[in-house]
């Protein structure tokens, strides 16, 4: 029998409308290097309410059972500061939903990382994991435009959503 593992987040949306075309169960991740804020030499960071609320402890195992139980998602949505920044935890998560519990729902991964960055690279690896990538900074001023891949506006003309299947 695994050792329980749990995973740091800022909050859980079990039935989330707005951040995927379909309703999903959203992760708030609680950490991040506020690259876009450093890049853009200001604060602007959307998320910073996050990081007002405490961080909390789950365990993977019942978000992951709190899923599967519900009948309305199809997806699983893991966003809020940076997910790509929470590594070992995210992969804990993808592989008891994939392997242990053979759930092949879409996965989505907000990142601000853009897709040639070392922090993304790994993700290449994930290939059989079904995940769909939002890659890009969020840049003041730009249009919000309809990502076809998630079905809902991104806010920045350089981000974008890519399937690894």
């Amino acid at each position: 029998m695994n050792k329980e593992q749990y995973i740091q987040l800022k909050g859980v949306i079990n039935e989330d409308f707005v951040n995927y075309k379909k309703i999903s169960m959203t992760l708030e991740f609680p950490t991040c290097s506020f690259k876009c804020d450093k890049e853009c030499g200001q604060p602007l960071c959307q998320n910073w309410n996050l990081t007002q609320q405490p961080t909390q402890k789950y365990s993977i195992e019942n978000l992951v059972q709190l899923y599967i139980n519900n009948p309305i998602t199809e997806a699983i949505v893991c966003q809020g500061l940076e997910p790509l920044d929470s590594w070992n935890e995210l992969m804990s998560f993808i592989y008891c939903l994939r392997v242990e519990h053979k759930c092949n729902d879409d996965i989505v991964i907000y990142t601000g990382y853009k897709e040639d960055e070392p922090q993304t690279q790994a993700i290449k690896a994930l290939k059989g994991y079904n995940l769909i990538i939002k890659y890009g900074r969020y840049i003041p001023g730009q249009k919000r435009h309809l990502d076809p891949v998630l079905g809902v506006q991104l806010a920045s003309d350089n981000q974008y959503a890519k399937e690894i299947k």
